[in-house]
């Protein structure tokens, strides 16, 4: 049986917050913007160029599994929201795209990594990014605010995935677009790994079925739902005996204008 909300949010927010003190190393995330997950194989997440002015405290805590900023194809002015912001890679990579006349808001449950992030904020002197402690389940975002919303392999952690879409469906303005990488698996997991909370956090068991992530994405009001699968990232997990295929993939939705 799977854990209850509160016990998911426990285990990832601990997890997390021991990457944030340098305390646990993750699967995804180094001091290049490789990703070394799976077969122990490192694959560049992002381009050179992107990471070329960011100093290492910032891309040492790269915990993604894919580019979402690349994928949003942000414009000047733009306010951005981003899901479980981290240490603050993808909203300082943002906040250069939408420049002065734009904002970019990061959302993150953890202390640790939210001191992280304001700690790197201040070290670059980045004036149009904020960060906010909150769950993605209950943004602390007004309505119709935003014009995207953007996450890092965050959302397959979450243990109530109809809520998020929910609020990001609320908070995203008429028109507004979601670019996610995450991971998502073809097949489902048994109720047994479900249970595990370690693996969950670990970016594994919480993930669900592309085709019902993209059916609760519909349910929540988007349209125009694609997804790429096979991204930088690739193989997230080799396939195991009696295990789905986990893989990370791009996707991408609009609220209706």
């Amino acid at each position: 049986m799977m854990a209850d909300i509160s016990q998911i949010h426990e285990v990832v927010q601990g997890r997390y917050g021991a990457i944030a003190a340098g305390m646990q190393s993750s699967c995804c995330g180094s001091d290049d913007g490789d990703c070394g997950c799976g077969d122990g194989k490192k694959v560049q997440l992002y381009d050179e160029e992107l990471l070329a002015e960011l100093p290492v405290d910032v891309t040492g805590l790269s915990l993604g599994c894919g580019d979402p900023v690349t994928i949003a194809a942000l414009n000047p002015g733009e306010v951005v929201l981003d899901l479980g912001s981290g240490g603050g890679i993808d909203c300082f990579l943002a906040a250069k795209q939408v420049g002065p006349t734009g904002h970019v808001i990061g959302v993150d449950m953890t202390t640790e990594m939210l001191d992280r992030a304001s700690r790197n904020k201040a070290q670059m002197g980045v004036e149009n990014v904020e960060f906010r402690r909150g769950q993605i389940e209950a943004l602390p975002v007004d309505d119709g605010s935003v014009d995207v919303i953007m996450s890092n392999c965050v959302i397959n952690l979450s243990p109530d995935k109809d809520a998020v879409f929910a609020e990001a469906f609320r908070v995203l303005k008429p028109g507004g677009r979601v670019a996610v990488s995450d991971i998502v698996t073809e097949g489902e997991f048994s109720e047994e790994l479900r249970a595990d909370t370690e693996r969950w956090a670990e970016c594994v068991t919480g993930a669900i079925d592309v085709d019902l992530y993209t059916g609760l994405m519909r349910a929540a009001g988007f349209v125009n739902i694609a997804v790429a699968d096979k991204v930088a990232a690739g193989e997230i997990v080799p396939q195991q005996e009696g295990m789905p295929r986990v893989y990370s993939a791009r996707i991408t939705a609009n609220k209706p204008s």
